[in-house]
C-alpha cells in the first residue's frame, strides 16, 4: 500500500466532509473515518479525514482526542498532517482552536504553521487578518448568536492569540498575491521574528492556489477547508470524476435539522414553501425524561409520508428562541437533549426505509452518525460548496448521507440535494 499523502483532523462531522469534499474535487481518493480507527487503513486512497466531535469539549478532552488521531495517520505513513476546523473559526473561548495547534505542534516538532478558515466559494474570507462571511464582518453576520460558539470578534490574530502562547502574526493579502516565493520569505521572516502560528489573508480561491506549493514542506496545516483546494497538486495530483463515484442511490429520502443558523432557517422555510412535510420539534417537550415518547410521536408522523417524497424533521429556531429554551435548561442540556432526540429520528427513519438522509448541523451530525453506527463514509460529489454527499456502507447495504454545516447551501438545499444524488 502507499504511503498516506494527507493525515486530516476534522473537529466536527460536517466539516470533515467540506474538507474530504475539497480534496476529492482536487483529485484525491479520501475516506472519512468517524473517530479514530481501531485498525490499520485498509482502503487504497491518497487522504484519510479522521472526524472528530471535538469542537466544545473541554480543551484537555479535544487535545486528547487529536493527538490519538495524530497517533494513527502518523502510523499509515501521513506525510502532511491537516487541522480542519470551521469556516467561520468558532469554537470556545478558550479554545479549542488554538490548544489542539498547540498540542499538535508540539507533538510534530515544529515550530511554525498557519491558520486560515478562508473558504471564498462559501463567502469565508480574511482580509488583514479580519475574517468576514459574506460582505460582513464575521461578527455581523449571526455568528454572534451562535448558541454554543458565538463569534464576537472577527479579528483572527486577536483571537487566535488569545487561545495560545505562541506569537501570533500574519501573512497579508498583498504577500499572497506576489505568489510562493513572497509567501516562503514572509514564513522565514516571521519565523526569525519568533512568531509560531501565522494567520493567512485569502479573498479568492486564487489566493488558496498560490498558498499551496508554499505550504508544501510545513509538517502542519491548520486551515478552514478552503486550503485544501491548493494541496494535491503537491502530490502530482489532478482532478478526476473517478475520485467521487459512489454506489447508486435507493430508498427512501428524509432531512433532519438541528442547526439554527441564519442559512438553515432559510433552508427550513424554502422547504416548507414547497409544501413538503415538516415537524419542528421544541426543545422544552424533551425536558423530564420525555424524549422517547416525543421521538415516536414524529416517527410515527413520519413514517407514512415518506412514500410521497422527502420529509423534514426539524429543531431550528430563531436566536431569541434558543435562549430562552437554554435559559430553561442551561446551554449544554438544551443542545444535548436536541442532539439525542435528532439522532434517535434519524435512527428510526433509517430502520423505516430512509437510505438518502440529508443532516443539517455539526453537532446533530455528529450525533446521528454516531446513532447510525457510521465508522467510515466515502465521499461523492458535491451539493454545494463544502457538502458533498456521502456513502456509509451498512449490513443492510448502505446509506447515502450529506453532512451539512450549518452555515452552508442555497436557499434550496434541502429539495435540491436529492436531485444532485439521481
Amino acid at each position: 500500500m502507499n504511503a498516506l499523502k494527507l493525515g486530516c483532523i476534522a473537529d466536527d462531522f460536517t466539516g470533515a466532509t467540506d474538507l474530504a469534499n475539497n480534496l476529492v474535487r482536487a483529485g484525491m481518493r479520501v475516506v472519512q473515518t468517524i473517530g479514530v480507527p481501531a485498525a490499520p487503513l485498509a482502503a487504497e486512497v491518497d487522504a484519510v479525514v479522521v472526524a472528530l466531535k471535538s469542537r466544545t469539549l473541554p480543551a484537555a478532552e479535544a487535545i486528547d482526542q487529536s493527538l490519538q488521531a495524530l497517533t494513527w495517520l502518523q502510523a499509515q505513513g501521513a506525510q502532511q498532517i491537516y487541522f480542519k476546523y470551521c469556516s467561520t473559526f468558532d469554537s470556545t473561548p478558550e479554545g479549542n482552536i488554538g490548544p489542539v495547534t498547540e498540542a499538535l505542534m508540539d507533538a510534530l516538532h515544529t515550530d511554525f504553521t498557519i491558520a486560515t478558515p478562508a473558504f471564498p466559494d462559501n463567502g469565508r474570507t480574511v482580509f488583514k487578518g479580519y475574517l468576514f462571511a459574506g460582505h460582513v464582518l464575521l461578527n455581523e453576520s449571526g455568528m454572534q448568536n451562535h448558541p454554543l460558539t458565538p463569534m464576537t470578534d472577527a479579528n483572527l490574530v486577536r483571537v487566535m492569540q488569545a487561545q495560545t502562547k505562541r506569537q501570533v502574526g500574519l501573512i497579508d493579502h498583498k504577500t499572497v498575491a506576489l505568489g510562493e516565493a513572497a509567501i516562503r520569505e514572509r514564513i522565514q521572516t516571521l519565523r526569525a521574528d519568533g512568531v509560531g502560528v501565522a494567520i493567512v489573508d485569502a479573498t479568492s480561491n486564487d489566493d488558496l492556489l498560490r498558498m499551496g506549493p508554499a505550504f508544501k514542506d510545513l509538517p502542519l496545516l491548520t486551515a478552514g477547508s478552503g486550503v485544501a483546494i491548493g494541496l494535491p497538486a503537491n502530490f502530482g495530483l489532478q482532478p478526476s470524476l473517478q475520485a467521487s463515484q459512489l454506489p447508486p442511490a435507493r430508498g427512501l429520502q428524509a432531512v433532519v435539522s438541528g442547526s439554527c443558523s441564519v442559512a438553515t432557517n432559510g433552508q427550513v422555510a424554502h422547504f416548507k414553501a414547497l409544501g413538503r412535510p415538516a415537524l419542528a420539534i421544541n426543545p422544552a417537550s424533551l425536558m423530564h425524561g420525555h424524549s422517547d415518547a416525543v421521538v415516536q410521536q414524529v416517527l410515527a408522523w413520519a413514517t407514512p409520508l415518506l412514500q410521497d417524497g422527502p420529509v423534514l424533521v426539524y429543531s431550528t429556531a430563531e436566536p431569541e428562541a434558543v435562549k430562552q429554551v437554554q435559559a430553561q435548561l442551561g446551554v449544554a442540556e438544551a443542545g444535548a437533549l436536541v442532539e439525542h432526540a435528532l439522532a434517535a429520528v434519524a435512527r428510526g427513519l433509517v430502520q423505516a426505509g430512509v437510505q438518502q438522509l440529508v443532516v443539517a448541523g455539526g453537532e446533530t451530525s455528529g450525533a446521528c452518525v454516531q446513532a447510525l453506527g457510521i465508522a467510515q463514509l466515502q465521499i461523492g460529489p458535491q451539493i454545494d460548496p463544502g457538502v458533498p454527499w456521502c456513502f456509509a456502507p451498512t449490513s443492510t447495504g448502505g446509506v447515502h448521507i450529506a453532512l451539512k454545516s450549518g452555515n452552508f447551501g442555497t436557499a434550496d438545499f434541502f429539495s435540491k440535494a436529492f436531485t444532485v444524488l439521481t
